[in-house]
């Protein structure tokens, strides 16, 4: 086994075993990450744009399995590192951009139930954020002025303070409110009064159902709803600057969902927010924010249904004149995800096989000769150059590790070769064969 590995059990078995249910691991992920290098410098790019104020919007285009959602997740695994917050939501049939029966907010409610830092990565981070930001600025404010917490000045100059990063705010739209309930979490902070910073958390996860109720408990006229729950995420956005962080980014994955909408007009009313954020990052109405949007190729360039039938979306979008297949723009609003090359698929299954080791506790048994075997296999199956992705190499190379790990006795390579293990015949193009023949073992 390669001794440069030293990943932590509980990781390694998160990684495996998420592998091998087909879905992309929540930690981890820098140990498994192979190619998709101009992807992540592209995007990281943009990571400093934002935090110096700018805002940048970009969609992940690639099939399903192709590592869209894995590309995603390793973005968001590198901005925590640098500061940032990162909240992500998966879009469903119950969770749109836009609706008419919640399904805008339940987005909205699902990115802030994962809003996630460094020190939380598996989200409910909010609570965690507020609090630190008015600790901050007691510290602050106490290096400034010399005072201590026991001083009767202290409590104002503090409140002055507070009041600075709230000032930013209130010229936005709805940043009056949002200042407002900021000023009560900040008091209730002070005095210890758990309820009401309850209540306060509880508005800003948009919970609360009618303006009556939160009139009542808060003293505001407003709740996050499905119009206009992207107005928050964007003084969100501005207040977690001021907080101390170094910006905001907003996952979102599964647009497909969108394009499955039976109605014409309610996919137009989607596909309208999505040119709303798009223009927002583009015009400078946002800052410190970043959006990355990831779907299907089908979901994005079918003019029927697809965002690129809404043709305001379509002429921002759609790559120019000067495209050329295999020439790739990382620049462009679109970047499309390629397939991993058989060398970057090698050293996947490299890597997992050390991971597996490492998890089960064996001596690894199978060699770089085997897993180019493996490889040659699932490649070589009919249809394979159009459809397989790396999520069904993945499940199957996994797979056969579990049964060489429990099947001591076999021999791996006479395994492999017999088509056992994939299952399925070799196409008899040769082409495969021809690729690996490049291969130095």
């Amino acid at each position: 086994m390669n001794e440069n590995i030293r990943i932590p059990k509980r990781i390694a078995s998160a990684v495996i075993n998420s592998l091998k249910g087909g879905v992309v691991p929540r930690t981890g992920l820098p140990y498994i990450t192979v190619g998709r290098g101009p992807e992540i410098d592209a995007l990281l790019h943009d990571v400093e744009i934002i935090a110096d104020g700018g805002a940048a919007f970009r969609f992940i285009v690639g099939k399903y399995g192709s590592g869209k959602s894995f590309l995603l997740q390793t973005i968001r695994s590198h901005v925590m590192d640098r500061n940032f917050v990162v909240v992500d939501a998966d879009l469903s049939p119950e969770r749109r951009l836009q609706g008419t029966k919640g399904q805008g907010l339940a987005t909205y409610k699902e990115l802030i139930r994962n809003m996630s830092t460094k020190t939380r990565p598996d989200g409910g981070a909010l609570t965690l954020i507020l609090d630190r930001w008015i600790s901050s600025v007691q510290s602050e404010t106490a290096a400034e002025t010399g005072l201590d917490d026991s001083s009767p000045e202290f409590a104002g100059a503090v409140e002055k303070k507070i009041y600075e990063v709230i000032g930013a705010l209130n010229e936005m739209v709805h940043g009056f409110d949002f200042a407002k309930l900021l000023t009560v979490y900040y008091r209730s902070y002070i005095t210890g009064d758990d309820e009401s910073k309850a209540k306060v958390v509880k508005w800003f996860r948009g919970e609360y159902s009618t303006k009556t109720e939160a009139r009542s408990e808060l003293g505001v006229n407003i709740i996050v709803s499905d119009d206009d729950w992207y107005e928050y995420i964007k003084l969100f956005a501005v207040f977690l600057k001021k907080a101390g962080y170094s910006g905001l980014l907003v996952l979102v994955d599964e647009l497909v969902n969108i394009y499955k909408i039976p109605n014409s007009i309610t996919r137009q009313y989607n596909y309208e927010k999505i040119l709303t954020m798009y223009n927002d990052t583009l015009q400078g109405k946002a800052k410190y924010l970043g959006i990355i949007m990831g779907g299907t190729p089908q979901c994005i360039e079918d003019t029927r249904r697809g965002v690129y039938s809404y043709e305001a979306l379509r002429s921002r979008l759609a790559e120019g004149r000067f495209g050329r297949e295999g020439i790739r723009d990382m620049l462009a609003p679109v970047i499309q995800l390629t397939p991993l090359t058989y060398e970057e698929m090698l050293v996947l299954t490299e890597k997992l096989a050390d991971i597996h080791a490492r998890l089960f506790d064996y001596e690894q048994k199978i060699t770089q000769e085997d897993m180019v075997s493996f490889i040659q296999q699932e490649y070589s199956r009919i249809g394979a150059d159009s459809h397989i992705t790396p999520r069904e190499v993945i499940r199957d190379f996994i797979e056969l590790l579990d049964i060489i790990f429990q099947n001591p006795q076999i021999d791996v390579s006479g395994f492999i070769s017999s088509g056992e293990a994939v299952g399925s015949a070799p196409s008899e193009s040769g082409d495969v064969d021809e690729e690996f023949a490049e291969f130095e073992i």
